[in-house]
């Protein structure tokens, strides 16, 4: 389908993920305005291609863009501190819960204030919805889990919920890792398997809930588009890993061993409650509604999609 100069607005469009929306949207026809905390910017060309206009926010509210959503065909919140980035302390937990629950509630003052209201509302998402799941796969009628990251989702779910009694059609992506060059895990698992040093994390049989960043841009588009949809889909490929077998394909992909696994008690003691949840833990996710609603994935298997990614590598 062809953007026919629709005005999408997204918050978090300066991100991996944002970024890459951005350009295929854009590449679509649509005309994008992306919100930055940062100095705005003209729209024009980047190296990667065309770049969209920028708007000024504050993180937290609607104030100085939320005229934007009148008219404007699709909000984007892909907004979010990231939860990688650092232990998580009492002040680190919070800015993640805040820098989520604050941008969805902003979208919903944005989509309330519009006289004519955006037609539909992408919420960002993640699989750490569900908790750690072990062995038990999970879909999007699955419950909610425990921990962290599940109470994370919840609220950042619940922030922008407001716009469906507005009657703007929401869907929710919960992604899982996106592999995808120029930014995301990807690029922090690269050097350590370059210099011989990549391994599982602990015993290596926790779920790894993975998508290439191609697909999780067209499934953002394709729920965008689908007029139909609306609530929670899993963005993550149909073919499970764990996290031993991710590791596996990587160091054949690079030509390298798969070698000694990271203790998970040095994982613990190096990182607290991020390394029980987001690096020992795990979620067999499956994209059941984004299948079943008849989206085709690019890159469905792991050794495909990590070549895809190395290509220019092997050049």
């Amino acid at each position: 389908m062809n953007g026919n100069g629709r005005h999408v607005v997204v918050a978090g469009g300066g991100g991996f993920i944002g970024r890459a929306l951005c350009r295929a949207l854009l590449a679509r026809g649509w005309r994008v305005t992306a919100l930055t905390r940062g100095k705005p910017r003209a729209p024009g060309a980047d190296p990667d291609g065309a770049r969209p206009a920028f708007a000024a926010w504050d993180g937290r509210t609607a104030d100085g863009w939320g005229h934007l959503a009148d008219g404007a065909y699709a909000l984007v919140n892909l907004a979010g501190e990231s939860i990688a980035d650092g232990r998580w302390t009492s002040r680190r937990k919070q800015a993640i819960v805040e820098s989520r629950v604050f941008a969805g509630q902003a979208m919903v003052r944005a989509a309330t204030q519009a006289a004519v209201r955006p037609a539909v509302l992408l919420q960002a998402s993640a699989v750490g919805f569900y908790g750690d799941t072990g062995d038990d796969p999970v879909d999007e009628s699955s419950p909610p889990g425990r921990g962290f990251l599940a109470d994370v989702c919840l609220q950042w779910e619940a922030s922008s919920r407001p716009v469906e009694s507005l009657g703007v059609r929401r869907v929710v992506a919960r992604t899982g890792l996106v592999l995808g060059r120029g930014g995301g895990v990807f690029e922090k698992m690269l050097p350590p398997f370059r210099y011989y040093m990549g391994g599982p994390l602990g015993h290596g049989r926790q779920a790894f809930p993975w998508i290439h960043l191609r697909d999780q841009v067209e499934a953002m588009v394709f729920l965008l588009e689908r007029e139909d949809l609306s609530g929670p889909f899993n963005l993550c490929a149909p073919e499970s890993a764990a996290n031993r077998d991710f590791c596996q394909a990587l160091g054949r992909a690079l030509g390298r061993p798969c070698g000694l696994a990271a203790p998970a008690a040095a994982l613990r003691l190096a990182f607290g409650e991020m390394a029980e949840e987001l690096l020992l833990g795990g979620c067999r996710a499956f994209p059941k509604r984004l299948m079943e609603s008849g989206y085709v994935f690019r890159h469905p298997r792991l050794a495909e999609a990590l070549a895809n990614l190395l290509a220019r590598e092997a050049r």
